[in-house]
């Protein structure tokens, strides 16, 4: 374990496969996710049955024009269910479906707050909450008119500690007269730098098998502890480096951390 570059000396290390976990759900309701919102609804309540315990909390947020918690925490799979059942497009061109949540929006009107969503989520919601922490995304990861950025909502999630896992579901040839497409690098940029998985979806089969490797991902983890050589608490961010022997492992852990203040 490498830490600004200087090696650490490890002080424990085990496997974890019952720690309870903190989650947040997060759907993609825009247009760009029309085809394949019923299958994502349908997977994610499966995935919720699969990993959440007595111990464990989950939300549903959902995030187009807007932000909304549809369920805010619990363990109660009635109510994460009925949330998830709820989720609808919301594009621009359909007034009748916009539903103002909870969180600020942007003052521009059309787009996906997906920058918001995730800031909003690590920042206001769990943020406050213990133990392990996690997201998870179905999005196509373009963002349209947040007024949070990129790196605010990346800096959100370390502060918080928590893991940002995407499924991406997209088709790159829908943005081919809107400017292109990026999301797959802001998928990719999301997930490395807070220690989570990139899973590429592009149809119910693979959205199934793509929550099964997430279910497995959090609920089996290692855990390495060390004592950081530098005692410092100037609130500065601390990058983490993990290396195995042999370097054929390949290891998901988020790029730092940010040291305390007091």
């Amino acid at each position: 374990v490498f830490e600004d570059g200087k090696e650490q000396k490890v002080a424990y290390f085990s496997r974890e496969m019952n720690l309870p976990l903190t989650l947040g759900m997060l759907i993609d309701t825009s247009g760009s996710q029309d085809q394949l919102l019923d299958a994502e609804k349908q997977a994610a309540e499966e995935f919720l049955q699969q990993i959440l315990t007595q111990k464990d909390l989950a939300m549903v947020i959902t995030f187009d024009l807007d932000v909304n918690l549809l369920a805010d925490f619990t363990s109660t799979r009635r109510i994460l269910d009925d949330a998830i059942n709820r989720a609808q497009i919301n594009a621009p061109g359909n007034p009748s479906m916009i539903a103002q949540g909870p969180f600020p929006n942007s003052s521009r009107p059309n787009g996906t707050h997906l920058y918001d969503a995730i800031y909003l989520a690590c920042h206001d919601k769990l943020n406050g909450e213990a133990g392990r922490k996690a997201v998870v995304v179905l999005t196509d990861a373009q963002d349209y008119g947040s007024m949070d950025s990129l790196d605010q909502a990346i800096d959100a999630a370390q502060r918080s500690d928590t893991v940002v896992h995407v499924l991406l579901i997209s088709n790159p040839w829908q943005y081919l007269y809107a400017g292109g497409y990026s999301g797959r690098g802001v998928a990719e940029k999301l997930t490395k730098q807070t220690g989570g998985r990139l899973i590429q979806v592009t149809n119910g089969k693979q959205l199934n098998k793509a929550f099964e490797e997430l279910a497995q991902e959090l609920r089996s983890q290692y855990v390495i502890g060390y004592y950081p050589t530098d005692s410092a608490r100037d609130g500065n961010f601390r990058k983490i480096k993990v290396e195995t022997t042999p370097e054929k492992y390949h290891i998901l852990t988020r790029s730092g951390y940010y040291a305390p203040t007091q």
